[in-house]
């Protein structure tokens, strides 16, 4: 990694300046001259240097001044200083403002590489240490969410954005792809981190259930009401309520959330009292809520009342480059819970991991590892240990061979069932890639009895 370490030499002798950069040349470094500390600060303003190399007496700018402006304007440039043997302590000066070590005129062939190896080596160590620091403050800045993908990059964008406001968010994307982390990280990077977060899945409630969930009821309102309960709205005020699965919601709950999402006012089901929360709303649904309004499955005005800043999370399969990433942090805690030796993924086991579809998103990806560390005796995981499925990933998921001749029929619905097996088992999405309608798909997956 040091041999492609970028070097200036700041010294106004022509002579020892040229000498330098030809040694440092010859052993590979990228190296370059300057004669005056003036110059040495030009090039710094637009150009990065791992390592500085300066003689402290220079005309204009000294190589004392030189080293203190460094410390202000580029802290994390490496600097060793030279200086005759008549001015040692001035070297050693520097070093309390700084500097690494010095080098005595004139220069010790066998002692100049080691000290120019062991500066880089220490500017190289803090450089990796900032990106250290910089990706723990990343997870916990977003909660857990993991990944470095450009897809995730955009997801993490919006997030900094909304999380200052109180601006409703709406997130989709497939099951299993985080939605309810995504929600958490607005939350706790929002001014309501200190107030509670609250969770409904609406996709598990019944229509009867709903408003005495959300809204609360009091005592004797209906038989088994043997007390007065608050519900989720009540308990998130001053924080976050996430309506999950929100697109499942019947018309008529459909009706009630609207009102209390235009007014933020409500009463307990069986009371007269009006109760007001704050709470903000953020909901997540794995539909196609603009399609949903389209089939009149789901309310139009609800819908742009909902997406007034939406946030779609990508799937696994369009994240192939995160996966790696996520399995070395998963693996270990699992390891770790599971009381097993460190495993490690095997690189051929890596590649169809990175192949495969993952219908099933991050959720999926999380419980094979898990069930990889309990029944796996070895510390390699290789690729006869993965289901069949994803062995099976060795050509492109978007790719099929097919033998002429073959007939239509079995034709479309292998790739009716590789669709939503390993591409999207969304059937509005999977609809759209097959360039058929929603209602033909569904003919069709009943026609060959396809199961997802």
């Amino acid at each position: 990694m040091t041999n492609a370490a970028q070097i200036l030499i700041v010294d106004d002798e022509v002579n020892i300046r040229n000498a330098i950069v030809t040694l440092l040349g010859k052993r590979g470094y990228r190296a370059r001259g300057v004669a005056t500390a003036e110059e040495a600060l030009a090039l710094l303003e637009t150009t990065d240097m791992d390592l500085v190399i300066t003689d402290l007496r220079m005309p204009g700018i000294g190589g004392m001044e030189f080293l203190r402006r460094l410390q202000t304007t580029r802290p994390g440039t490496e600097v060793v200083v030279m200086t005759a043997y008549s001015s040692i302590e001035t070297a050693v000066e520097a070093m309390r403002f700084g500097a690494y070590d010095y080098l005595a005129k004139p220069i010790d062939r066998d002692r100049f590489p080691i000290v120019v190896e062991k500066a880089l080596e220490r500017h190289f160590l803090a450089v990796e240490n900032q990106r250290l620091r910089e990706q723990l403050e990343t997870k916990t800045r977003f909660d857990h969410l993991l990944g470095e993908s450009e897809a995730m990059q955009r997801v993490y964008g919006l997030v900094e954005m909304v999380a200052s406001s109180d601006v409703t968010v709406l997130l989709t994307g497939e099951s299993g792809t985080g939605k309810e982390l995504v929600a958490r990280a607005i939350h706790h990077k929002s001014p309501r981190a200190d107030g509670p977060f609250i969770t409904v899945n609406c996709g598990a409630l019944p229509e009867s259930l709903f408003e005495s969930e959300l809204f609360g009821y009091e005592k004797g309102a209906f038989t088994g009401a043997l007390a007065t309960k608050a519900g989720r709205f009540e308990l998130a005020h001053g924080g976050t309520l996430l309506l999950d699965e929100l697109g499942e919601l019947s018309l008529k709950s459909q009706v009630d959330f609207l009102r209390v999402l235009e007014t933020k006012e409500f009463c307990r089901l069986g009371g007269t009292k009006v109760v007001t929360t704050n709470a903000r709303i953020i909901a997540a649904t794995n539909r196609n809520l603009a399609e949903a309004v389209k089939q009149g499955d789901f309310r139009e005005d609800l819908f742009y009342r909902l997406n007034v800043v939406p946030i779609n999370l990508p799937p696994l399969r369009d994240r192939g480059d995160d996966i790696p990433l996520l399995i070395e942090t998963f693996l270990p805690d699992f390891c770790a819970q599971h009381k097993r030796p460190l495993k490690e993924v095997s690189k051929e086991a890596m590649r169809l991991l990175r192949l495969y579809a993952w219908p099933g998103n991050i959720r999926q990806l999380r419980n094979l590892l898990e069930r990889l560390v309990v029944t796996v005796r070895e510390e390699m995981i290789q690729p006869q240990h993965l289901p069949e499925e994803i062995q099976a990933s060795k050509e492109d998921r978007r790719t099929m061979i097919v033998t002429l001749g073959s007939p239509l029929e079995g034709i479309e619905e292998e790739v009716i069932r590789r669709t939503l097996i390993e591409i999207t088992n969304h059937r509005e999405k999977a609809a759209k890639l097959l360039g058929i309608s929603l209602r033909s798909l569904q003919y069709k997956i009943k026609q060959y009895g396809i199961r997802e």
